[in-house]
């Protein structure tokens, strides 16, 4: 009985299974990173929800005093703490952002110096992140016109 060099169907070598296994745990850090992607999206969501609902809050209720001859409204004073609220929630979720990626990338590092897995995919900046970082300039500005009352949103 003459055996074959190839390996039988359906098994695999040790080889190609280590590559198996070394590409899956690559394309695993691709998925921790979206994942980490989408926590920063909801953080995103909500901050903009607490910055815009603040910011309606505090300009509907102003608006409402300055036209009834009312002195400051204690509503405005609430919005401002929702605008301020959203931003320490965005600064707290970019903060964790950044590190878990850090520790990603770090892991990542490792791995591959270990030849453990390729890593020959970019690990770009996250777009989310920057959007995030755009968002944060956003509330930080409203919150800023809100409390000295100038510019377009006081």
């Amino acid at each position: 009985m003459e055996q074959s060099a190839e390996p039988a169907r359906g098994m695999l070598s040790d080889d190609t299974s280590v590559e198996l296994s070394s590409r899956r745990t690559g394309m695993s850090f691709q998925r921790t990173r979206m994942s980490a992607d989408r926590t920063l999206m909801s953080v995103i969501r909500t901050s903009l929800s607490l910055i815009s609902f603040g910011f309606t809050i505090a300009q509907f209720f102003g608006k409402l005093a300055e036209s009834q001859g009312w002195g400051p409204a204690p509503a405005r004073n609430f919005g401002l703490v929702l605008v301020l609220l959203g931003i320490v929630m965005l600064v707290i979720g970019i903060a964790y952002h950044v590190a878990f990626m850090a520790g990603l990338r770090e892991e990542r590092r490792q791995l591959k110096l270990e030849m453990l897995i390729h890593g020959d995919s970019r690990f770009p900046v996250s777009m989310t992140l920057l959007i995030a970082l755009l968002l944060l300039g956003v509330g930080v500005l409203a919150s800023l016109s809100m409390i000295f009352r100038v510019g377009p949103f006081g």
